[in-house]
């Protein structure tokens, strides 16, 4: 009987020893997939990845000096916080609606473009620098997207994806800032106020029609500290009472927390009437907040001063010439360079932040812990490292 005994021992190790190994491979095979399929995004420059110069191609050097060793379109020297985020979540970066040559749209697409409102523009790109590509425009190009999809999706190999993403995908919107800072300096911030009401209600209205055509979980992430951004500390008109121990303007980051309180009550409010969707605020200001008061913190040196600029001083920034520009001063020859260490820095060129910047918000995101209300992106997808 002893041998009996023995084989049966060995046989129940081996059997115990598949069953582990099986569901080590299952759960792995498991991990390794996300429940969004897709990221269909919709912003300004903080998100773009192309858009703006695809439709105006003009951008030069130092842009993207860090990661792409070459101008990509993104207003910063490396990858914005959507490639982050895309790359967390296991998709590839994502190709501009407006690029024509070179994108795959299987895995969503960017509607966003550098100088983007959320209000429909009331002047033109060649006046005032405002994109023609607001979100109502942007949504536009989302439904046409979903018609062309829907319409082609079913034949066979394209870089088009399957008709049924739409509701497996995640919806990002990081936009706003330009309703708020475009007329501000000549308004000031009671003059901002009386319009930015509009601005939540178009976002959470765009949210409501993308839930008809599919949408289920939507990010929207808030207004980022502008108090602190070194152009903006240059521009914008204040006391030095205003400056809190940080170096930030304290009445123009108040207008935006006033801000991003209203956006986060539209939101709630959305919540309520598609209860079946997610409508998640992303406290991305709170991120930001904290890389600019305390940038060494985190392993930079610099909060609120650019890395490309000109001028030198507390803030690198001239408001007659930007990033990468060349400009007659003074009756002197100027260019605006990048400095030779933008991972030391929160601030790319005045306004918006270094790769360092967006990968350490992105992280922060990822981490879970600035969803409101909170959201299970553990449980939904293996997130991935992001380098």
């Amino acid at each position: 009987m002893k041998p009996l005994i023995r084989m049966s021992l060995w046989s129940y190790s081996m059997a115990l020893l598949a069953a582990i190994l099986f569901f080590m491979v299952t759960t792995t095979e498991c991990k390794k997939s996300c429940g969004f399929k897709a990221i269909f995004n919709f912003g300004d420059s903080n998100t773009d990845t192309g858009g703006f110069w695809a439709a105006f191609p003009a951008q030069g050097p130092p842009h993207g000096m860090t990661y792409f060793k070459k101008p990509v379109g993104r207003a910063t020297d490396g990858r914005v916080i959507l490639d982050f985020l895309a790359q967390g979540l296991g998709l590839p970066f994502l190709s501009p609606y407006l690029q024509s040559i070179g994108s795959d749209y299987r895995h969503g697409a960017n509607f966003a473009t550098l100088a983007s409102t959320v209000r429909l523009p009331q002047t033109s790109l060649f006046v005032t620098g405002v994109s023609p590509f607001s979100l109502e425009i942007q949504l536009r190009q989302m439904k046409e997207f979903k018609v062309k999809v829907d319409e082609h999706g079913h034949k066979g190999k394209s870089n088009l994806p399957s008709p049924d993403i739409f509701g497996k995908s995640l919806y990002t919107f990081y936009i706003g800032q330009n309703d708020f800072t475009g007329n501000l300096a000549r308004i000031g911030i009671s003059g901002v106020k009386e319009y930015l009401p509009q601005v939540v209600s178009q976002i959470a209205s765009t949210i409501k029609e993308i839930y008809a055509l599919g949408g289920r979980t939507f990010w929207v992430l808030n207004l980022a500290p502008i108090g602190c951004y070194p152009a903006f500390l240059v521009e914008l008109p204040h006391k030095t009472s205003d400056i809190d121990q940080f170096g930030c303007l304290i009445s123009y980051n108040n207008a935006v927390v006033d801000y991003n309180n209203m956006l986060k009550a539209a939101l709630a409010k959305t919540r309520k009437e598609i209860a079946d969707a997610n409508v998640v605020y992303v406290d991305t200001h709170a991120v930001l907040l904290d890389l600019f008061q305390h940038p060494t913190s985190h392993g930079l040196k610099y909060g609120t001063k650019a890395c490309c600029g000109y001028g030198g001083g507390a803030y690198n920034f001239n408001q007659q010439i930007f990033c990468g520009n060349t400009k007659q001063i003074n009756g002197t020859i100027v260019t605006a360079n990048a400095c030779e260490d933008p991972q030391n820095y929160v601030s790319w060129d005045g306004i918006h932040a270094t790769d360092a910047g967006n990968k350490l918000s992105a992280y922060a995101i990822l981490n879970g812990s600035y969803f409101d209300p909170p959201f299970p992106l553990q449980h939904i997808c293996d997130v991935q490292p992001i380098d």
